[in-house]
């Protein structure tokens, strides 16, 4: 009774939407896409993307927009409210391995990444950006609210607008990272709330917390910018892309075998689309031929990441892809013997270095393409009480210098902004680049602290952005109706890809107090205050009575032969 509740509430709104405003209920259309793509590790890569596409303008003078169908009012009055043009949030735990998994569809760090672009009629960007911050931290239910100025950034090269308009003017943006930010159920829930059917029809059914949190790689993450409805960009629209993937581990599941299904890997099965998707499908990569059951006679082809897959599809629109059980299970079995194809980059970080007065931060790039050589640009974002010396900075390549040919550095402020630098590199064919920069640890106050100091203080990703040489000809046409995985960034030549790749986050100490100090010295002056205070107090505060000297041995018996015969006794 209560799914059919659900689903005549459904009806009933979308009637009494297009009764209401016809013209406007049909600007807008919603799209979801799951993505299984079996890994050679044994483990299960899923990848859920929900797509909002809304014709309307946010932004415009003297319009408000007051009615929502689809789209979210939460993030539509955000938009409006602090003038946004491009807003990308994720919340990631666990590092993608991507020596073992290959490249993600969208990469995010580990923790909570933020980075907004603002129009540029916005006054004051920083005082919007405070303000923003605030606001997804209530809607997320995240610990957003600790983005300040001193762990905000400008890039001036790596983050460029993913929609319209070219943006150059850097000042209109703003980074940040939270590589500490925990990811749990009560962050789940909220992103779940945004979808227009929520969690009760669709996809989304299978988005289980507990299962999803069980796993090895968990990241959501919300895209909001605005984007061409057609190839040539008559129309145009806001795009909210929600995405959520997440990795799950062969052995931490309890099987030891490579074989898997949707009920294994989220406890539930799917038995229909979300009625107000206009497309609702599910992919599967049988490019290294895993036995898949049931089997489809729907095929898709597409060059993903520089590769060319081959997936099964399945329409949850179409009755028929549920068969006479109305429920869809998948079950895919396959050996993975085959080899995996190496990303064409790859970076790492580390710190090197002994005691806790100075150090040295080493980034590793690793070029793995036969032949060819292409640049990179490497963003690094380090907290403001790591002193760099930026005289130190070198950058090898094969056991040879290699100048970048583009720096950026802002130099950090105490306790008010972190160290920002940016650096275009060639990366020569299959080489490895290290960038290596020395640092000094600076003494914090002691109220500076975390409550747990000597776990170290955690230094965000380090952020290595590429136009990657594709070893296939790459899509370059823009159709509606291609999958959703390999639409988020567009392409713009057929010779090479976008790819972002996130570093692992530091973990860094810094000279600590002993803190235990302070204990002790409240044990001991509590101890000398109560043997001393409560002696003298007790002096102060007793009452002293004169205890007169007891009689002799002889007197006392003579008094009592005396009391006896009733004669007076002696004194």
């Amino acid at each position: 009774h209560t799914h059919l509740n659900y689903k005549l509430g459904l009806t009933l709104q979308n009637r009494t939407s297009e009764a209401l405003t016809p013209a406007a209920a049909a600007r807008d259309e919603f799209q979801e896409e799951l993505v299984i793509r079996p890994l050679h590790s044994g483990d299960i890569y899923a990848s859920f993307q929900f797509r909002t596409l809304w014709d309307t303008d946010f932004l415009q003078e003297g319009q408000k927009v007051s009615h929502y169908r689809l789209f979210p009012k939460s993030l539509g009055q955000v938009l409006s409210k602090f003038s946004v043009r491009e807003l990308h949030i994720s919340f990631t735990q666990g590092f993608w391995r991507t020596m073992q998994w290959g490249q993600p569809f969208i990469p995010s760090p580990p923790g909570a990444e933020l980075w907004v672009w603002f129009h540029d009629t916005v006054s004051d960007v920083d005082g919007n950006w405070k303000e923003l911050t605030n606001v997804l931290s209530g809607i997320f239910c995240a610990s957003l609210n600790f983005i300040d100025l001193t762990n905000t950034v400008q890039p001036s090269a790596s983050f460029k607008p993913l929609g319209l308009g070219n943006a150059t003017d850097h000042r209109f943006l703003r980074y940040a990272t939270l590589p500490r930010e925990i990811v749990c159920t009560e962050n789940l829930t909220p992103w779940k709330k945004l979808l227009p059917c929520g969690s009760k029809a669709g996809l989304a059914v299978l988005l289980k917390s507990e299962k999803l949190f069980h796993s090895s790689f968990h990241s959501q993450a919300v895209h909001i910018r605005p984007v061409c409805q057609d190839e040539q960009c008559t129309s145009k629209a806001w795009e909210l892309r929600q995405t959520l993937n997440v990795v799950f581990d062969l052995y931490t599941a309890g099987q030891g075998k490579k074989e898997w299904s949707l009920f294994k890997m989220f406890s539930r099965t799917l038995t229909e689309a979300c009625p107000l998707a206009t497309s609702s499908k599910v992919y599967v990569d049988i490019t290294d031929n895993p036995e898949l059951s049931p089997a489809t006679p729907l095929l898709s082809q597409a060059v993903v990441l520089g590769d060319r897959r081959t997936y099964s599809v399945f329409d949850l629109t179409r009755a028929e892809t549920f068969g006479q059980l109305r429920s869809l299970n998948l079950l895919l079995r396959w050996k993975g013997d085959g080899e995996m194809l190496r990303p064409l980059l790859h970076a790492e970080r580390y710190v090197a270095g002994f005691g806790l007065q100075t150090g040295e931060i080493h980034t590793v790039i690793y070029n793995n393409h036969p032949y060819r050589a292409f640049p990179v640009l490497l963003m690094d974002s380090v907290p403001w009480y790591l002193q760099l010396y930026i005289h130190t900075l070198t950058v090898t390549s094969k056991s040879r210098d290699n100048k970048p040919s583009y720096i950026h550095y802002q130099p950090a402020k105490d306790r008010h902004r972190p160290h920002l630098l940016e650096m275009l590199i060639q990366l020569p064919p299959h080489s490895m680049t290290e960038v290596t920069v020395q640092f000094e640890r600076a003494l914090l106050k002691w109220t500076e602290y975390t409550p747990d100091p000597n776990h170290g203080f955690y230094v965000g990703s380090s952020v290595v952005s590429a136009l990657v040489p594709s070893m296939v000809a790459m899509n370059t046409n823009f159709t509606q109706d291609q999958p959703l995985f390999s639409s988020f960034v567009p392409v713009k030549e057929e010779s090479s890809y976008f790819v972002r790749v996130y570093t692992e986050p530091l973990l860094v100490n810094l000279p600590t107090p002993d803190f235990s100090m302070p204990y002790n010295v409240i044990c001991l002056t509590c101890t000398v205050v109560a043997v001393g205070y409560g002696s003298f107090y007790n002096l102060l505060t007793r009452t002293f009575q004169v205890d007169e000297p007891s009689l002799p041995l002889a007197k006392r018996l003579a008094n009592l032969i005396r009391r006896i015969r009733g004669v007076p006794l002696l004194t």
